[in-house]
């Protein structure tokens, strides 16, 4: 697994903020990305096109979206729920789009209030509109299946179900499909099994990433699982933010600096500079005081004698 790249995807600016109730200003959102993007990190989720009565901590994306732009080979990712979103997105110049589509039925009508077809529609709907603009305008369009791994509302989705809403993102014109641990109920095994299960649907190629969360502590075990079967981006948020009201205490999403650490110890390039990662929590911490931050690499520091040359870190042995 040494040397090979991968992405770390954050997705704070849009996952850890829409779980907190406080706002962020605009110009620490700004502050935050510009330093994320200077330590290294090459995608950001910078927010989500949803209606502001519903996610007021997103309103300002699409302002959030230009100003990300403006940042150099920063590719700027954000959520759509339906083709409403997807086309202020694209009207805003967002490099990727992510359509959501719960595996869970009843999760997906209390989320999107979308049946399953009807989300399948949005996402014919989205790939039209993409397909319309000229090549080198179009962003990237990917399909997620969320409660993936299991749902509060229904608990285990069937292999065949999952396998077939897989198959009909790709029919309706998605460039790939994500995996989402949306309720923390992933294992090592399960992740290894709900990949092949996937690929074995779409094909290796339309499965590169995963988003996975903390929740019960396995979201490092988890990842690690996903490099194992060949994966090569990895959803995360700085400091843990945005969580599981259902876990006390606990984070929700991955923490971004606990994977980078392990990432780059174990001598796999993320191109992601951990000291000036590290230093990215101060804009959080004033900008949202009193919400807490996780991270066991912040906490402790970096190891005697680990040194990054280039992209790459290397544990030095006397």
């Amino acid at each position: 697994m040494q040397g090979i790249d991968i992405l770390v995807s954050e997705v704070g600016p849009r996952d850890g903020l829409q779980s907190i109730d406080p706002v962020m200003p605009l110009a620490a959102k700004k502050a935050w990305i510009a330093a994320e993007a200077a330590a290294g990190v090459r995608e950001i989720e910078v927010g989500s096109f949803v209606p502001a009565k519903l996610l007021p901590q997103l309103a300002d994306t699409a302002e959030v979206v230009a100003f990300a732009r403006t940042i150099p080979s920063l590719t700027v990712a954000v959520l759509v729920p339906n083709a409403r979103g997807a086309a202020a997105a694209i009207a805003a110049g967002a490099h990727k789009l992510t359509l959501p589509l719960s595996v869970s039925e009843t999760h997906s009508l209390r989320n999107l209030r979308r049946t399953h077809e009807q989300v399948l529609a949005e996402a014919k709907e989205i790939a039209a509109m993409i397909a319309a603009l000229p090549a080198s305008e179009r962003p990237h369009f990917e399909g997620s299946l969320s409660t993936a791994f299991g749902c509060t509302l229904e608990g285990a989705i069937p292999d065949a179900q999952i396998a077939r809403l897989a198959e009909g993102l790709m029919a309706a014109g998605c460039d790939e499909v994500g995996i989402s641990d949306t309720t923390g109920y992933a294992d090592p095994a399960a992740v290894k099994r709900l990949i092949a299960l996937v690929r074995g649907a779409v094909g290796e190629a339309a499965v590169t990433g995963i988003h996975l969360h903390n929740t019960r502590g396995l979201g490092l075990a988890n990842a690690l699982a996903a490099l194992d079967c060949g994966l090569t981006t990895l959803d995360a948020s700085l400091g843990g933010l945005g969580g599981c009201p259902f876990a006390p205490g606990a984070s929700g999403n991955i923490v971004t600096e606990d994977l980078v650490f392990m990432l780059e110890a174990m001598g796999l390039r993320t191109g992601i500079d951990l000291e000036r990662l590290n230093a990215v929590r101060a804009i959080l911490a004033e900008a949202l005081p009193g919400e807490p931050l996780y991270g066991f690499t912040p906490d402790a520091g970096l190891p005697l004698g680990f040194r990054q040359a280039g992209a790459a870190r290397t544990l030095e042995v006397a």
